[in-house]
């Protein structure tokens, strides 16, 4: 058991694979358990799970900073990025990062009308102009880079060009403030520490017109429990237009572990996470990065910290962790040791 800002996390050292599976809260997992106990008992009733959802809604809009009433629920990034994408005007070009995780531009992709642009990463902001929708995710998957947003906020601005960022690997560590961007998707299974099962899309009220609910359905009804039945449509009038009728037991542990992460001081979270995450690169002599994430080009590394017990992952041919709240040196120290830094 590890206890780490507030929260106890029943783990032990050398688990650094947040940015595939995010350890939960003990917290959370106790009120996932109780509510399949519930379940298991026939205890529960389908509205019964609403708190839960507009519950974490709240809490994902702290965490980017907008209102809930621009926030929809759905169980995938992609899922919910494809109502961005089937807004996209037949022969469009949608500017993306080289390397970004598919989730983001398979959507666009995947229609044929639609020309998908790929630059580096670094140069995203100054090739804004001159595209109709720019997607990418503010902390790549593969190597932990984190965007210049202040940079792609002023090319945007300049050039009338909306925004779609994916924060799945950003929220959660990083502090953010996106008020600005026409879209923001996040996944919950990873740094936001809630089952797999659920996402939300912040939809900026100039963004709604150009946002399609291609999976429109009884939960995304004005009043969702008169519109189960029957014509005519009548979806919600704020971003609960675009809702995806949720995992419940999913949403039940991000209602638990969404409101604990809003709480926490932004600023303080990001320090011991990419503090950690530098302060291994500088084991390594390497430079710092600022980023909750290391990708490591060492020959072997991948297998050396399986072999001691090291959860990581292997992303783009390299090892990569994560360092998220239930991390400390010790696990820092478990790694140096394993690539032979130690201190």
């Amino acid at each position: 058991m590890r206890e780490a800002f507030g929260a106890v996390f029943d783990v032990d050292a050398g688990y650094l694979d947040t940015p595939s599976v995010g350890l939960p809260p003990v917290r959370t997992a106790e009120a996932v358990e109780e509510s399949i106990r519930r379940w298991r008992r026939g205890a529960d009733r389908a509205p019964d799970f609403d708190a839960a959802v507009e519950t974490s809604r709240e809490a994902f809009g702290q965490i980017i900073g907008v209102p809930a009433d621009r926030v929809a629920v759905g169980s995938s990034a992609a899922q919910l990025i494809s109502a961005v994408a089937a807004g996209v005007p037949a022969g469009a070009t949608v500017l993306a990062a080289q390397g970004e995780f598919t989730s983001v531009t398979f959507p666009f992709a995947a229609r044929p009308d639609v020309t998908v642009h790929e630059v580096p990463f670094a140069e995203l902001p100054a090739h804004v102009p001159g595209h109709d929708l720019v997607a990418v995710a503010v902390v790549q998957s593969a190597d932990g880079a984190v965007a210049d947003l202040d940079a792609l906020r002023e090319a945007a601005d300049r050039s009338g060009v909306p925004v779609l960022l994916d924060v799945t690997q950003a929220a959660g560590w990083l502090p953010l403030q996106l008020d600005w961007a026409d879209w923001v998707v996040g996944a919950g299974y990873k740094w936001l520490l809630a089952p797999r099962g659920c996402a939300w899309l912040a939809v900026h009220p100039r963004a709604h017109e150009r946002t399609v609910p291609v999976a429109a359905n009884w939960y995304a009804g004005e009043d969702r429990w008169s519109s189960v039945y029957g014509l005519p449509l009548r979806l919600a009038q704020d971003a609960r237009a675009f809702d995806l009728s949720p995992a419940w037991y999913a949403f039940v542990g991000a209602a638990e572990s969404l409101p604990y992460l809003a709480a926490l001081d932004a600023e303080a979270v990001r320090a011991h996470c990419a503090g950690l995450a530098d302060d291994l690169l500088g084991r390594l002599g390497l430079p710092p990065r600022g980023s909750a994430i290391v990708s490591l080009d060492i020959e072997g590394a991948a297998e050396r910290l399986a072999d001691a017990g090291v959860r990581a992952a292997v992303r783009a041919g390299r090892a990569r962790l994560g360092f998220h709240l239930c991390n400390t040196d010790e696990d820092v120290a478990m790694v140096a040791g394993v690539l032979g830094a130690p201190r």
